[in-house]
């Protein structure tokens, strides 16, 4: 996934309000612009951070810039969970994404279970259906250890139990983590700052679903899937 204009640096005055973002540009202007991050941005939100924006000029829209990436220690974050499906449909569709290829027909956004959407539903003709759903990975409090969730969150807790339910039917069932940063290696649960979701995702795993990691190659350009990571329930291993 390309940007669609040149990145801006910026230096991040502060965020707030979940969606806001205060920033100061190369020649001391301050503007606002728009955070697309509504999680809590755990060690990616504090003043001083150098940050990345992509300008716009549509008249629709409030903000004229958009935050897209944060630089933590020298490392690039993404920080727009929303660019996750972008990011992955290409290569999902050319059947670049390891474990995931084979698959004719690709479906994006497609309702299922109890009012839920599933990010990608696969098909082709011989196999199960696989239902993938896509989570952003951004959170790092350990060298190498890339962390989800980064707070409290009911709706993944809900999105394990409508994956379980899919492979109790038959199905084929994908939790893929997307690791918007390159300083990580490996990818686990942060069972300390959401207890109940970790314990889904034990019965979900448990249940038959599966999960997958991929780490991002990140510049100013775009963004890119890269490598396979390894994943477990627990981080104090690998």
């Amino acid at each position: 996934m390309r940007f669609q204009t040149p990145l801006l640096s910026a230096v991040l005055i502060r965020r707030y309000k979940r969606f806001l973002a205060d920033v100061r540009l190369p020649d001391g202007q301050e503007v606002t612009a728009h955070c697309p991050n509504p999680g809590s941005m755990l060690g990616m939100a504090m003043p001083g951070l150098k940050v990345w924006l992509e300008p716009n000029d549509d008249p629709k829209k409030k903000l004229k810039y958009g935050l897209r990436l944060v630089e933590v220690d020298g490392t690039l974050v993404g920080v727009d969970t929303g660019a996750a499906n972008r990011i992955l449909r290409a290569p999902l569709v050319a059947g670049e994404i390891p474990g995931l290829s084979g698959y004719d027909v690709i479906r994006p956004e497609q309702k299922y279970g109890t009012g839920s959407r599933i990010d990608f539903l696969m098909q082709a003709a011989g196999r199960r259906d696989a239902y993938v759903e896509v989570k952003s990975v951004t959170l790092s409090r350990r060298p190498g250890l890339a962390e989800f969730p980064d707070s409290v969150t009911a709706r993944g807790t809900r999105h394990l139990g409508e994956l379980a339910r899919m492979v109790a039917q038959g199905h084929r069932a994908v939790l893929l983590f997307l690791v918007q940063r390159a300083d990580c290696n490996r990818v686990t649960v942060a069972a300390d700052l959401d207890p109940v979701y970790a314990a889904a995702c034990a019965r979900a795993v448990a249940g038959g679903v599966e999960i997958m990691c991929l780490a991002c190659d990140l510049s100013a350009d775009g963004i890119r899937p890269g490598l396979v990571l390894p994943f477990a329930l627990s981080g104090v291993t690998g």
